[in-house]
């Protein structure tokens, strides 16, 4: 059986249609999921990246095609009310409550299937975690500083956006990468041999100049 650590962030539509489409991308593949939730935005300032929503051309693009995918895939999704959006609270709640597929699941659903609500209205946050119900306290010390950990361990391991995967150690990174996450668990041979190091050797490249 292989183990998939999943990292994502209740902000980003793409982990969400990750979340809800890979049981069937991953359909016949014998696997289990660790499901690591992380702040996107401590990943973005790290690595030095803009979120798509900071750049209104890419920001357009985006929502236009995130919504193209999800009807072609047949996944219901409505944007909230405003985004981006503080997720720290979802995110502190996942931890709480204990990040399995339900309670993933719970959350992401919150947010791409709110009918267009506040994705952090309190009073629908209040719903939320009396449904799920968590162990610990969201907004209690230890969630907070375990979210900070959790981010921290990501960016060591070169997660620098969200859906992420990891497998044996190889980062697998986007939406459009679970048709090759389901090839590498299938134990496709392109994946034994060099070409995984060597696809990604620095290149020597030309630096234009005013």
């Amino acid at each position: 059986m292989h183990h998939i650590d999943f990292w994502f962030d209740p902000i980003s539509p793409f982990a969400y249609l990750a979340f809800e489409q890979l049981p069937q991308a991953l359909e016949g593949c014998s696997y289990a999921v660790n499901y690591r939730p992380v702040l996107l935005a401590g990943l973005l300032t790290h690595w030095g990246q803009k979120g798509p929503a900071e750049i209104e051309p890419k920001r357009e693009w985006t929502f236009r095609h995130l919504t193209w995918l999800a009807q072609r895939s047949g996944i219901e999704l409505q944007v909230p009310a405003t985004h981006p959006f503080n997720p720290l609270p979802l995110l502190r709640l996942t931890l709480a409550a204990g990040p399995n597929r339900r309670v993933v699941e719970a959350v992401m659903r919150h947010v791409w299937r709110g009918d267009g609500a506040e994705a952090v209205d309190p009073a629908r946050l209040q719903a939320l975690q009396q449904a799920l119900a968590p162990a610990r306290e969201p907004a209690a010390d230890a969630v907070k500083a375990e979210l900070r950990a959790a981010t921290d361990s990501a960016i060591a391991r070169g997660v620098f956006g969200v859906p992420a995967f990891d497998v044996g150690g190889r980062l697998f990174w986007g939406l459009d990468a679970l048709p090759m996450l389901r090839a590498a668990l299938l134990g496709e041979p392109w994946f034994d041999g060099p070409a995984w190091d060597q696809a990604a050797q620095p290149r020597p490249g030309v630096v234009r100049r005013p």
